[in-house]
């Protein structure tokens, strides 16, 4: 009993520093904090847990018919400590159904009958998948109710066979690229996540957000047409059995190799002895531990490129890119690749990439998978390493990290904006990654429509979407790292991520461990870009200039906190320049002064940059009368 007392003080006592600092906690999100299962000061709790898959699956594809059946085995564990009475079952192609919610409208030959379930075993026990008070379907989800519940640290067993055919075109991030091309992702049936903050995740696959899966291990078989060939998640595990002498030969000499392999070339496609069988069909196979999900790519006539990287643990990461003929710029994009996972690995965020491979299938716009990634050709070398860098960084955010990006999109794709910055400037001479993400959102911050980061991604649409998953977080972490200065914010950003890494953090874990790693904290800071409404906004509110000493006042009329930029010009000539990180306002304060000794011959004062957003540029120049 005294024990109980002792632990029930020290929670109050945390819990009472922390509501001094005045950050605001949903009530679901609270209960965490009170069973142990998160901490204060950013760590997982004591009694943190998560559940876990292990997938078999089997798929047979049928080009012709585009239809893909498939069967498989989940052994689900129940780490948590609560009996389960029901599970949840993600049927991802029923988004294609025509009574199906959507974020957005789809061409008619785009809709399908979705997924069709022939059985459905639990436990070894065969159950009617027809019986609605047992098989819920909602959109793309499935609530199975059981009678043999799911008891607290035990597994479950569920036998699946299903079908379903691949729309004709490609929308929501997969699909038929072209006669002979598809792309196979939210495919299989998948459990949701059931963790500490929320239970089931009921929230449906609706197009806009992206994924929320625990970490599983998978073991796929997938059998194509003899020609067609596969590019997946995982490592594939039986390349000797499919490839032909020749072309085995260069895929093992690209996985060791720092330069790049034209393992299938444009000569090549026309060779009927690429594949060592004769018969009509071949089975690849793939072994992927420890992700969240599973995805892959398949032709029968695209270009074949291989480099590998020896990441700083002296392993190699084999590095592939998969692509149409016409799309002239992927002959690059293998060497892109691998550029970016060196420049992750090496210095930001100076983690060995962390997985054996990873593909970059050239399909259509940009979506990231586990080791592999789904990128439209570009019309510039800007835009190929861009999109290349930017769909590669999710290998971190979300998937290293098991983030919730339905509910929090700002938690990964606000760092893949941020994260390849200093690289797509560095590979493309006059990229301008942060000028555009920073004219992207000060044109609408401000506005009716853009939403604090907190809001759940899940409940928004359109142009408030994109500015809260994207350009606004990409600012804020970026700015976080200007004051911070590159050590610091790697060491803070290191601790967040070993962490967390492998489990499922959530926006205050990110918050409490950065505190802690920094030695202070910084709610200055996140309130305004994480918590609040809000816009930036600087102005010049006043100057004097007087016996060569030059006295500004800096107005911050906006309620975030953006870095300082001053520029004394004579004509059109630069005098000095002047910058001051954002934590400048860290005393809440709304005026900074700037002094300046033995100013001469200058005739204009401009505030800004085209990397700092202000929502009002009007009031940031002043001229200087002589």
């Amino acid at each position: 009993m005294k024990t109980k007392i002792i632990l029930i003080s020290i929670f109050l006592f945390a819990l009472q520093n922390f509501s001094q600092t005045n950050y605001y906690i949903p009530r679901n999100v609270l209960k965490a904090y009170e069973k142990g299962t998160r901490s204060f000061d950013g760590k997982p709790g004591e009694k943190y847990w998560q559940n876990s898959s292990d997938y078999k699956i089997k798929a047979r594809i049928d080009p012709k018919t585009r239809i893909l059946t498939g069967s498989e085995t989940i052994v689900y564990s129940n780490n948590s400590p609560d009996t389960l009475k029901e599970i949840v079952i993600r049927l991802y192609p029923n988004i294609s159904k025509p009574s199906s919610k959507r974020d957005f409208n789809i061409p008619d030959n785009a809709l399908t009958d979705g997924v069709k379930i022939s059985s459905f075993r639990f436990n070894q026990n065969e159950m009617n998948h027809y019986d609605k008070n047992i098989f819920k379907f909602s959109g793309t989800n499935l609530r199975v109710i059981l009678t043999d519940k799911i008891a607290p640290s035990s597994k479950a067993i569920i036998d699946i066979n299903w079908s379903f055919e691949i729309p004709s075109t490609s929308f929501a991030r997969m699909g038929t690229y072209d006669s002979t091309s598809f792309f196979i992702a939210y495919w299989y049936p998948q459990m949701a996540v059931y963790d500490d903050i929320d239970g089931w995740d009921y929230n449906e696959y609706t197009g806009f957000t992206e994924m929320y899966n625990d970490f599983s291990n998978f073991d796929v078989e997938i059998t194509v047409p003899n020609g067609f060939h596969i590019w997946s998640t995982g490592v594939w595990q039986n390349p000797d059995e499919i490839l032909s002498n020749e072309f085995l030969k260069r895929y093992e000499q690209a996985k060791q190799s720092d330069e790049v392999v034209r393992i299938f070339t444009k000569e090549d496609l026309t060779n009927q002895n690429r594949y060592k069988s004769r018969d009509d069909f071949h089975t690849f196979r793939f072994k992927a531990d420890y992700v969240p999900d599973f995805a892959f790519g398949m032709s029968n006539h695209y270009l074949w490129d291989a480099v590998s990287y020896l990441i700083p643990e002296n392993k190699r990461v084999y590095i592939a890119a998969a692509y149409k003929e016409s799309s002239k710029d992927f002959v690059d994009v293998a060497y892109y690749a691998k550029e970016t996972i060196k420049y992750f690995s090496e210095e930001l965020p100076a983690i060995p990439f962390p997985y054996p491979s990873c593909t970059v299938w050239n399909g259509s716009g940009g979506m990231e998978y586990p080791m592999i990634v789904n990128n439209g050709s570009a019309q510039s070398k800007e835009g190929t390493v861009g999109v290349t860098s930017h769909e590669i960084a999710h290998q971190y955010m979300p998937f290293y990290m098991g983030i919730n990006e339905r509910k929090h999109a700002f938690m990964d794709e606000g760092w893949a904006v941020m994260l390849p910055f200093d690289f797509q400037e560095r590979m493309t001479e006059g990229a301008q990654p942060r000028e555009r993400n920073a004219s992207g959102f000060e044109n609408v911050a401000g506005y009716d429509m853009e939403m604090p980061l907190l809001v759940p991604s899940n409940l928004l649409s359109g142009y408030s979407y994109r500015v809260s998953a994207y350009s606004r977080p990409g600012l804020a972490y970026d700015f976080l790292r200007d004051f911070l200065g590159k050590e610091k914010f790697l060491k803070a950003l290191h601790h967040y991520m070993k962490r967390w890494n492998g489990k499922h953090p959530i926006p205050y874990d990110f918050y409490f461990s950065f505190n802690e790693a920094v030695g202070e904290d910084l709610y200055w800071y996140w309130k305004p870009w994480f918590f609040e409404f809000g816009y930036p906004d600087l102005a010049i509110k006043s100057y004097e200039l007087k016996d060569g000493i030059l006295k500004v006042e800096i107005e911050r009329k906006g309620n975030l906190p953006v870095p300082i930029k001053l520029i004394l010009m004579d004509n059109e000539n630069m005098i000095k320049e002047l910058y001051y990180t954002a934590d400048v306002w860290k005393s809440g304060n709304s005026i900074f002064k700037v002094s300046v000794d033995n100013v001469k011959d200058i005739n204009k004062i401009i505030l800004g940059s085209a990397k700092i957003p202000d929502s009002n540029r009007n009031d940031n120049e002043v001229l200087i009368s002589r």
